[in-house]
């Protein structure tokens, strides 16, 4: 790679960039601008709401209830109210009119509760006081009527009970004395005090760690979106993709250029932001100082580590959210088109930061492997001066390792000339003329993508709803689900179904092969399990659990219908169905079956699972391609959940032997299981492709 066509290509994407007023706006406009006008203004909104709020007038009516204007209480009330309505003096002499006036708008009989009701809900009066004797204990007894959805009137509400509570107070007192004892001793026999040891510099950090993660992330993702899209999506729209390629550099530079340009702008965006948001602190923490009446000084030096590592934390989440962003835009053809492929993302990153909001979350080595979420626990702790140097060093590796990977996939993308120049195989059928729509083929790649995220949000949804409402039929109802949608998809936009499901026979050695292939699969999968138990152990044994207890009850015969075949034909035919034969029309082979598998074990929505669901998705995939049918990977699905199945009814059986007993086989046993699942696994596959060469497949592979 030469360094310098890297830095003409990052200087030719700077200045695309800067002549994009969108990106502009969104990298200093925004943080130097908008979020002080923001803060600024909500802040004077806020303040003269409450202001009008304290200073208001708020009419209530004292119904007597047939009883005498003059009677006791009525006199009692009102002076309470009078001496609520008081001025107060300010320390500077002046009259305090900032006190929470009662008017009294009418004290008599000619009130009764009907009538009351009626003017409250008109809003002429804010609340109505009734009177009456308890007629347990002979207490009087004050009902104050209002309606909670007027402001005022709820306001007045609050103001009476405060009124109330002092006056219970006195009486109390009052009593008491004359009984001969002690009020404070009577009321208040234990003192009950706070002594806060937190430092000001703690206090401020433990704000701060709620609210600046969540701001961070998002000004990063905003940042780098919007440069992302244009050197991406926007660079096929102007048409200028095909100079670029033919200019005398490779694709790793033009890829480096573009993933640094776009790292450099939300660093930039993010520092903006946190320059930005650094003043408004400082200007918070002089207004509480001074409205304390006292100096909230607070020691910048203190926060100099937790600002380094801040900033570090920034760098690498950038490099991360850059290579992410670029990845999901360089699959759109047009500036609308990435927008819409960029929303999920964003719904999902600005979800994942309000994390730091949660108290009970703790940033653990497990959770300093997920992204985001990792970013935003680790600016939290820091700023609540807690500092793990190994978490730390977790989180900041675990982002760069993450950037590299998107990277790695970013070049297969650009090596893929299918993806950068759209031929038409993208688009999301659905949203065209069922007319307008051609017979034949397999789904679009839009299709696939549109059909995995919307099963996703349903399994999400309405996963655990059927689950806690039909029980083990929730669980059949979704596998149902994932069959129909899909399969009335296909119908609608007029796909051939043989095509899309691979739906052909195949010979006796693709159902041998597949069978070597699920075997070792299974071997490698017990290895991936154990690794991913010690990582997480808490998911782990959850996850056992749900499903014994899910299927208490039920047979080995009904077990093996539900939880092995049921999955192993209906999620076979959405995975290495549909989503399999629409990333293979325009992704190459390698690509189409990592994105199968990769969706296929986020799908069973499970960090310990997650590994081993994937291996067996492409192990299915590379099965069902070479086999040129969708059935030897319907059974070696069923050959794995069934394992689960007897295992489940067999604990003693399994136990007996080494690989699945909780003594383990030590890491020689562990070697031999590698050493024998990878034989299994090649073996199987080479006889897959040996029976089935020169047989052709029914789909055509991604162009490269």
């Amino acid at each position: 790679m030469r360094i310098k066509i890297v830095k003409a290509l990052i200087k030719k994407e700077i200045l695309d960039v800067l002549r994009d007023k969108k990106a502009v706006v969104m990298m200093i406009i925004v943080p130097l601008v908008l979020y002080p006008l923001i803060f600024f203004g909500t802040l004077a909104v806020m303040s003269a709401v409450q202001t009008s709020m304290r200073t208001n007038e708020y009419k209530v009516v004292i119904g007597t209830n047939g009883e005498e204007v003059t009677a006791e209480w009525v006199r009692n009330l009102q002076s309470a109210i009078d001496e609520h309505n008081a001025p107060l003096d300010s320390k500077d002499g002046k009259e305090n009119t900032t006190t929470d006036y009662i008017e009294i708008t009418s004290v008599g009989n000619d009130w009764d509760y009907d009538k009351a009701v009626s003017a409250i809900q008109r809003e002429e009066i804010d609340a109505y006081i009734e009177h009456y004797t308890d007629s347990g204990d002979g207490r009087d007894v004050y009902e104050v009527v209002y309606i909670s959805s007027v402001t005022n009137s709820s306001y007045a509400a609050d103001i009476l009970k405060a009124i109330f509570d002092k006056m219970n107070r006195a009486e109390s007192e009052r009593l008491i004395e004359d009984a001969g004892l002690s009020p404070k001793l009577i009321l208040s026999p234990l003192v009950f005090k706070n002594k806060d040891i937190a430092s000001k510099e703690q206090t401020t950090g433990n704000l701060l760690g709620m609210v600046l993660p969540m701001l961070l992330v998002i000004s990063l993702l905003m940042g780098t979106m919007y440069p992302a899209i244009d050197a991406t999506a926007g660079e096929k729209e102007r048409g200028t993709l095909e100079t670029l390629l033919t200019l005398p550099v490779t694709n790793r530079e033009i890829i480096i250029s573009k993933f640094f340009t776009i790292a450099m702008i939300g660093i930039a965006s993010a520092l903006l932001n946190l320059i930005s948001m650094g003043l408004m602190g400082i200007y918070m923490v002089k207004l509480v100082g001074s409205l304390g009446g006292a100096k909230f000084n607070v020691s910048i030096g203190s926060f100099i580590p937790a600002i380094i590592i801040t900033i570090l934390a920034v760098l690498v989440f950038s490099l991360f959210i850059s290579a992410v962003t670029m990845c999901i835009t360089a699959f759109a053809s047009s500036y609308k088109e990435a927008n819409n492929y960029i929303t999920p993302m964003t719904l999902v990153v600005m979800l994942t930061g309000y994390i730091a909001f949660i108290p009970n979350i703790e940033l653990t080595r497990n959770m300093a492997l997920v992204p985001v979420a990792n970013i935003c626990l680790l600016v939290k702790n820091i700023l609540s001066f807690k500092y793990d140097m190994a978490i730390i060093a977790l989180v900041l590796l675990s982002n760069v390792v993450y950037a590299g990977i998107a990277i790695l996939f970013l070049g297969r993308i650009y090596d893929s000339e299918a993806i950068l120049f759209d031929e038409g195989r993208s688009g999301i059928q659905l949203f065209e003329k069922r007319i307008n729509m051609k017979k034949g083929g397999v789904p679009t790649t839009g299709d696939a993508w549109f059909i995995l995220f919307v099963m996703l949000i349903l399994t999400i949804y309405l996963g655990s709803i059927f689950q806690v409402k039909f029980g083990i039929g929730g669980v059949v109802m979704i596998q149902i689900m994932l069959l129909a949608i899909p399969m009335l998809f296909v119908v609608y936009t007029k796909r051939s179904i043989i095509k899309t499901y691979n739906i052909n026979f195949t010979g006796i050695g693709s159902f041998v092969g597949g069978i070597m292939l699920m075997a070792g699969v299974i071997m490698l999968g017990i290895v991936l399990s154990g690794v991913a138990a010690r990582l997480f152990p808490e998911e782990a044994e959850s996850v056992g659990s749900s499903m014994n207890s899910l299927l208490t009850g039920y047979g080995l015969p009904v077990t093996l219908f539900i939880v092995a075949f049921l999955p192993a034909f209906c999620e076979e035919m959405m995975f290495r169905g549909f989503i399999f034969s629409a990333f293979k029309s325009r992704y190459k082979l390698k690509t189409a079956i990592l994105l199968t598998s990769i969706a296929f074990g986020i799908y069973h929505m499970s960090i310990v699972r997650f590994f081993t669901t994937a291996l067996l998705g492409a192990a299915i995939a590379v099965a069902d391609h070479y086999a040129g049918s969708l059935l030897p990977g319907v059974i070696m699905h069923f050959m794995n959940n069934s394992l689960a199945v007897f295992q489940m009814f067999y604990p003693e059986q399994f136990s007996r032997i080494p690989i699945f007993s909780e003594q383990g086989i030590g890491i020689i046993g562990i070697g031999v299981l590698i050493f024998l699942g990878a034989f299994l696994a090649f073996t199987g596959t080479s006889i897959i492709i040996l029976t089935n060469k020169g047989k052709k497949n029914g789909h055509k592979e991604g162009q490269n």
